[in-house]
């Protein structure tokens, strides 16, 4: 089993800048890609950034040249910074984590942590 933390959540102003955290615990494989999804009131969950083991990150179109994803392997801790922040960005963010075991494969979430951008 795989425990997500998320931190670092908050109010912030329009242009302003928060920075995410995640960590990850439990049984970790190295080959995992961990990320960021994000949901609004009365949307679907979706992608905002993912970053491979090996340190690839892809990103949603709505966010690239704003936010940045990063990751400490050896702190199994993801980051998300993101700055020039809108409106739009508000939303509930979750952590993601997944990765193959054998044949199958995992997908782990964490609680969540808001995200309010004011205009």
């Amino acid at each position: 089993q795989v425990q997500l933390v998320e931190s670092g959540g908050g109010l912030v102003q329009a242009g302003g800048s928060l920075r995410l955290s995640c960590a990850a615990s439990g049984s970790i494989f190295s080959t995992n890609i961990m990320g960021w999804y994000r949901q609004a009131p009365g949307k679907e969950r979706e992608l905002v950034a993912k970053i491979t083991w090996f340190g690839r990150g892809n990103y949603a179109d709505s966010v690239k040249g704003r936010f940045t994803i990063s990751r400490d392997s050896a702190k199994n801790t993801v980051y998300l910074q993101m700055n020039s922040l809108k409106s739009e960005d508000t939303a509930v963010y979750y952590c993601y984590l997944g990765q193959v075991m054998g044949t199958s494969s995992y997908d782990y979430w964490g609680q969540g942590t808001q995200v309010t951008v004011s205009s």
